[in-house]
Formats: C-alpha cells, structure tokens, sequence
C-alpha cells in the first residue's frame, strides 16, 4: 500500500486503461498526465530503460513524464557508479586458478614429454656406446689371439723334435737323384722301355732284377753333411706286391725296401703298376754306395725307374 490511496486500491487493482471505462471514470480515472496510471495517488512504475542501477539508486537518472524521452548518459562516458562485479565482494573471480600440481590436464599436471624424450635419447645413446665398445674389445682380442697365434708355437710344433745338425745341413744342400742309365747292373740285368710309364730318360727301365742275387749300385758323391737321410725309390710291378734289400757301404738293412702294389693295379699291367716307396739310410760325408738286391727271402717281381735322396722328413 502506497502513501497517499489510504487503501483505497491497490496496485494490482490500477489499471491504466480505467478512464476508458464508466466504472473507471465513476472511481476518478482520467488520462495519464503525470506518469500515473490514470486512477488519483495511483502508484507510479513507469521508469525509462537504463535509469535503474541494480545495488543503489543513480543520482543522475531522471524520471519524466510517460512517452518522453530523458537523455542518457553515452557509452564513451564513464560512469562513476559503475563496479566491475569482480571488485565486489563474492564477486567473480578475474583470472583462473591454477589447480594444485598445475599442469594442463584434468585435475593434474600432464606428462613431461621434454623429460621422457631426453631419457630416451640418453638410453639410445648408452646402448651404441655398449655395442661400440664390444666390438672394440672382440677386434682386440683377436688381434691379441692373432699375435699369440705367431708368436706361440702350438702343441704339435713344441712335441716335434728338431732335425740334428747333420739333418739340417742336409736339408740345405741339393741332394743327388739319378735313374736306371746312370745305375750299374749286375750280371744278367739290362735296361728296357718295352712298356711306358718310367720317367727316366727315354722312357727306360732296368728289368731282370727278379733272380736272387740281383742287384742295381749307386755311387752318391757330394754329401756335405753325415746323418739320415730318405732314399726314394720308384718301380713298377704287374699288379703284385714285391721287397728287396737295401745295403748302403756295405752295410744291409734288416728291414726290407717295401715295394707293395699300392693302389692295387689289375694283376699284369705293367703301365699301370708305377708306385714309388722310401725308406731311411744313413750317410757318411762325401761319397757313398747304396745297393739295392734281391737276396734270399726277397720277391723281386719288379722293374727298377729312379732313385733321390731327400731329408728324412721330407
């Protein structure tokens, strides 16, 4: 209830449109004139758009009339009782807080892709370092197996015994050779070339060395050293296995020269028989004689090609 009605209406029961009515007339309503609704002591709510200022009431808004218009103060002019609601209390907050932990994602700080990055660099990195330094160490021991290898003799050299000094020397010089013409025959042996495959001269071979008593002589000059030395024989046989004895300056041997059909050649091919055997003698300086005879207890079935001498390990 407004000062001045003393309850005679009520807002609520104002109704601007009353003078156009004849109970609204009969209660006194007239046109607006003053801002009222048209009743007397009507209570006055017209109000220009923008005078209102929400929290305390604007010195400068000025009320008039209805349908008048009331100048209003411009955009560009501050208004000295404007607040922004962040500077009232409880008002807005004007920057945003950060959450604990910070970080940009929900509720917490978000991975450290810088960090995971250098320490998978540095993980790379350690792994070639590991790789690098492998192989530096494998190359360098088998440099160090390499030179040990040169330098160490292994376990078959250390066990080999050394050739004497007669052997060495032996080793040096040109040792003799010589064949079936340059031999002296005994009795009833002559030279033959009735087959082929003797590498002497000619193709020529001592034959009539299968009899007891038989026997070829070779005179060995230019020995530098005395030792042992190997005594290579080569033969033929007609596909059967045969011996004979081997006799240096006098001397006979108790083991007697094998002259097996090695290879076993077709029993009565003489060209396919061709063999060659070794056995060792021991010289003196200078000039020896080595024999070769057919004695008792001998199979002599065999033709004679070349004879050399070599180091015994040779």
């Amino acid at each position: 209830m407004t000062p001045g009605n003393n309850g005679a209406s009520t807002p609520e029961d104002d109704d601007p449109f009353g003078y156009l009515y004849a109970d609204g007339q009969a209660n006194g309503a007239q046109p607006p004139s003053g801002g009222g609704y048209g009743y007397p002591n009507s209570v006055n709510r017209v109000r220009a758009v923008g005078t209102r200022q929400y929290g305390q009431q604007s010195q400068n808004t000025q009320t008039a009339p209805y349908g008048q218009q009331v100048p209003q103060q411009g955009y560009s002019q501050p208004n000295a009782h404007y607040a922004a609601p962040e500077t009232l209390p409880g008002g807005a907050p004007t920057t945003q807080q950060q959450m604990p932990g910070g970080g940009g994602g929900r509720g917490g700080r978000g991975p450290n892709t810088k960090g995971l990055l250098i320490g998978a660099v540095a993980v790379v990195a350690a792994v070639v370092i590991g790789i690098g330094v492998a192989m530096l160490g494998g190359d360098k021991d088998k440099d160090d197996a390499s030179d040990k290898t040169g330098t160490t003799p292994t376990q078959s050299e250390e066990s080999k015994p050394s050739p004497s000094t007669s052997n060495a020397g032996a080793a040096k010089q040109d040792l003799p050779e010589t064949d079936a013409k340059a031999l002296r025959l005994s009795p009833g042996m002559t030279t033959a070339s009735d087959f082929k495959g003797a590498k002497a001269d000619g193709g020529v071979y001592v034959t009539g060395f299968n009899q007891v008593g038989a026997k070829v002589t070779w005179t060995v000059d230019g020995i530098e050293k005395a030792g042992s030395y190997r005594l290579n024989v080569r033969y033929g046989v007609p596909g059967t296995d045969a011996d004979a004895t081997v006799v240096v300056n006098g001397k006979a041997s108790t083991r007697p020269l094998d002259m097996s059909n090695f290879g076993n050649s077709p029993k009565g091919d003489w060209e396919q028989g061709w063999k060659e055997t070794w056995a060792i003698v021991n010289l003196t300086k200078g000039t020896n004689t080595v024999e070769l005879a057919c004695n008792e207890g001998n199979k002599c079935d065999a033709v004679l090609d070349q004879f050399s001498l070599a180091p015994p390990e040779g």
